[in-house]
């Protein structure tokens, strides 16, 4: 059977739908000024996670604003964390809710879970997944690329000044920016995909 990135088999068909656990959220959006202490929270994250996954996890990584040193951010760790197969689900998802953590989204190649305090969002992907090189894309030109993080901050703070459904929908609302800097980050050295 393959059915995703890279054809590669895999245990059983991936979902082909989007599950929102809990249904949509209704949360207050704000932006913290960039804060040293989320790169402890990650590292602390990151080794809840490693001690649940052991080797069953291909790569831990900080991303999203809380990772870019400058960039103010909604006060919420992002984590991604690479899978070798996303529909084995007996590998890293019972392994991560045994820790604490909570399904929020299991939807096509992708799964969340998160802290019950809603702090912490850990993104499994599989490590071909272009979703995955797209995070470390956006993460690392941020931190090299000062005009495009004040660009990429100057959009988040217009966005808040708005009223969202929820955080997809503010999350949506960033597209054409946050495109429009991978589309620079892919033109530096380094910035194409695997």
């Amino acid at each position: 059977m393959s059915d995703g990135p890279g054809d590669r088999t895999r245990r059983r068909d991936d979902v082909t739908d989007v599950e929102l656990v809990g249904g949509v959220e209704q949360r207050e959006l704000y932006l913290l000024d960039h804060d040293p202490a989320w790169a402890d929270q990650y590292a602390a994250h990151e080794a809840r996670i490693r001690a649940a996954l052991d080797d069953r996890a291909v790569a831990i990584e900080h991303i999203g604003s809380t990772s870019v040193p400058g960039l103010a951010a909604k006060p919420i760790i992002d984590v991604l964390v690479t899978v070798p197969d996303i529909t084995a689900e007996e590998d890293y998802l019972e392994p991560l809710l045994a820790a604490g953590y909570l399904l929020r989204v299991r939807e096509p190649g992708h799964r969340l879970v998160r802290t019950e305090q809603r702090d912490v969002h850990v993104h499994l992907l599989e490590p071909d997944d272009v979703a995955a090189h797209d995070y470390l894309l956006l993460r690392d030109h941020l931190r090299r690329d000062p005009d495009d993080r004040d660009l990429y901050e100057a959009t988040k703070r217009e966005l808040m000044t708005r009223e969202w459904a929820d955080m997809n929908a503010y999350a949506d609302a960033k597209t054409t920016v946050i495109e429009a800097i991978k589309s620079r980050a892919r033109s530096h050295p380094g910035g194409r995909r695997p």
